[in-house]
């Protein structure tokens, strides 16, 4: 992409958008400054097992992926704006009570209410993009520059936690309840202001939205997209990894300077991608979307064959490891989202995805196949298994580019 190009598509970018995106990125800086230390907290103050803490989030981020699936087609159907008001209501909230609850039964219900926004905010928020984005290649720039701006969040985020020295502290979470605030803020000062035609062609749209039981009939037909969605759950399953389970090995394994090394892989995955994204999307703009998608679980395979072979208190090979799959990450997070929008008509964009939402089952089910591979097999296991799955994945793509079937034929 050239640079004049790309600063002529920033110019068209409208106050919304950079609502959106600055607004994620403010909030995932906070969000990471405490999440990534949420099992260690379940484990050191309320001494659940590793099982016990992927079965409350599995189930919390099982029950958010349903939801997404259901809210997205509601978003196209009645407003995205209105989602996205809930999406950060319910953060301000979940976020607070996090940071206050003293008791196992309250920490553990802040922490299903937690989930929530993540999944309320995805599907409404992209197609909200594209609506105020016309051209295909502004979306493009767009959506690459919401994953960059989040990753530059999740960088910071923990640098500023060491520097606070709030990292692994429960009462840190009210940081991510006041970004939630700022960001409901920002959105009603910036909300679309429409004329009464454009308000009625709005309605309009809206009204040729399906509902959700005739909605679940046009994507069961749709084989190439619901092929994409196995493939990237398994993908999803495999990155989730280093979200939960790998923190629980390094802490049973007690590997020194756990804090630290903790931190420090939060900032390296953020930091490739940071670095990485841009020259990437630059180095493969001519490539087709398979191919880029292809390269991307490439290297997310090898990744995964290094953590398999790590020493646990090799504090250097986490970190290698981590980087390698962080390139992996720069690659296919982006252009997934790409595939997504391009597979997806117009009048149905959150809809899809939603339904994509559905690929979070992948980090559902991460922390709970992940406790029970650690609990009853070993670290090394576990990144064999992702391997496999890894591999899996590459196949599933594979499937559905040679598929003919498209999004437009199948509605």
């Amino acid at each position: 992409m050239e640079n004049s190009s790309a600063i002529e598509r920033l110019k068209r970018f409208t106050p919304l958008v950079w609502v959106m995106l600055v607004g994620n990125f403010f909030v995932r800086a906070s969000y990471y400054m405490v999440w990534p230390f949420l099992a260690v907290i379940l484990y050191e103050n309320y001494g659940l097992s590793a099982t016990e803490v992927g079965l409350l989030l599995t189930v919390s981020a099982t029950f958010a992926v349903f939801l997404g699936f259901y809210t997205g087609n509601l978003a196209d159907r009645f407003g995205r704006t209105k989602m996205l008001y809930t999406a950060v209501f319910v953060g301000v909230i979940s976020f607070s009570l996090l940071a206050v609850a003293e008791s196992l039964w309250l920490f553990a219900t802040s922490v299903f209410l937690a989930c929530l926004p993540r999944t309320l905010w995805d599907a409404p928020s992209k197609a909200l993009l594209t609506e105020e984005l016309a051209d295909a290649k502004d979306r493009e720039l767009a959506l690459h520059l919401l994953y960059f701006l989040v990753n530059v969040g999740a960088a910071l985020g923990p640098l500023y936690g060491l520097w606070a020295g709030l990292n692994g502290e429960q009462f840190s979470f009210i940081y991510t309840g006041i970004s939630y605030i700022g960001l409901l803020l920002a959105l009603l000062y910036f909300r679309p202001k429409l004329s009464e035609a454009q308000t009625v062609a709005l309605q309009s749209a809206a009204q040729s939205v399906p509902k959700f039981a005739k909605w679940l009939g046009i994507l069961r037909k749709d084989k190439v997209f619901l092929i994409v969605l196995i493939a990237t759950t398994l993908v999803y399953l495999v990155y989730a990894q280093c979200d939960s389970s790998l923190v629980q090995y390094l802490t049973r394994a007690e590997v020194p300077d756990l804090a630290w090394l903790i931190s420090s892989l939060i900032i390296a995955n953020s930091s490739v991608i940071i670095v990485c994204q841009f020259p990437l999307l630059h180095l493969m703009r001519n490539w087709r979307i398979e191919n880029r998608l292809y390269a991307g679980g490439v290297i997310l395979i090898i990744s995964q064959v290094m953590m398999a072979l790590n020493d646990v208190q090799n504090i250097w090979g986490w970190i290698a490891a981590m980087m390698v799959l962080s390139l992996s990450e720069a690659i296919m997070f982006t252009n997934i989202n790409v595939y997504i929008d391009r597979l997806a008509p117009d009048n149905l964009k959150a809809s899809y995805f939603g339904a994509a939402g559905l690929c979070s089952l992948g980090y559902a089910l991460a922390p709970i196949l992940g406790g029970l591979i650690l609990d009853f097999y070993s670290g090394m296991m576990l990144f064999i298994i992702m391997t496999l799955v890894s591999i899996t994945a590459l196949g599933f793509y594979r499937i559905a580019e040679l598929k003919p079937k498209t999004a437009a034929e199948a509605i």
